[in-house]
């Protein structure tokens, strides 16, 4: 083998060693960061219409709610949306949720009105959820016509804003309010994730045949019913935007 073979394969055995180091660099790096830092959900349902819809790009920040051994408090506020993780069912690990009660406040739901005693306050205060779309505004509703919840300490009570579509903790999710160690409420280490960025509905159409490519984020995946057609589809747009917890509202 000549010099020049022996420097041409040295180099290409130098490239491909260079590759996969390079490679092994950047999965530790995407590791590392959607571990502690950021990661992108693809959300699946309706139950935070109309604020979220299904099939909606999502990035979630865990720096602010994650435990770590320097972080004494973890930045949960009133409003956030956040992805829990309750451990209710094998085949759904995460849900999409608002934080709506906090630790050792009440809560009651009488006839589809939502009401909030925080810790130095006597009397109940009726909130003003302005959030939620007219299908669900004041009509929260309950097995019970009439019900008070304690949230117990280092506890959350979340709901979606898709009120009349949401399985969230006045249900147990669904799937363990039957189990004798399961509650109404989250765990604060079951909060695992914050909303920071919502991408929207991504609609990406491409036609080979016709050469012709369409992107936009309107979302048409609402049933409504036609007068004349009757079904039809509703598009929203969706353009992306920053999430920001909600301190305006009045409560």
């Amino acid at each position: 083998m000549s010099e020049k073979e022996n420097l041409e394969e040295n180099e290409f055995t130098k490239e491909i060693i260079d590759f996969f180091r390079d490679l092994v660099i950047i999965i530790a790096i995407v590791l590392f960061t959607t571990q502690f830092f950021v990661s992108i959900f693809i959300i699946k349902g309706q139950s935070m219409s109309s604020s979220y819809y299904d099939k909606e790009w999502i990035l979630v920040d865990r720096f602010t709610t994650n435990s770590f051994w320097w972080v004494k408090d973890r930045d949960i506020k009133r409003w956030d949306v956040v992805v829990v993780e309750p451990w209710v069912n094998k085949n759904k690990k995460y849900f999409i949720k608002r934080i709506i009660w906090l630790p050792n406040e009440e809560l009651k739901i009488e006839w589809g009105n939502v009401f909030l005693k925080k810790v130095w306050e006597k009397e109940f205060s009726k909130l003003n959820e302005k959030y939620l779309n007219k299908e669900n505004y004041w009509k929260t509703r309950t097995d019970n016509d009439s019900i008070i919840y304690k949230i117990p300490d280092g506890k959350y009570f979340v709901m979606g804003d898709n009120r009349n579509h949401s399985s969230d903790s006045r249900s147990c999710f669904y799937y363990s309010c039957s189990s004798i160690d399961r509650d109404n409420y989250i765990f604060e280490k079951n909060v695992v994730w914050k909303v920071l960025l919502d991408f929207g509905y991504i609609n990406f159409d491409i036609q080979f045949f016709d050469s012709k490519w369409n992107f936009n984020f309107e979302y048409n995946g609402i049933k409504l019913t036609h007068p004349v057609i009757k079904e039809d589809w509703k598009y929203i747009s969706t353009k992306p935007k920053w999430t920001n917890s909600v301190d305006s509202y009045n409560y």
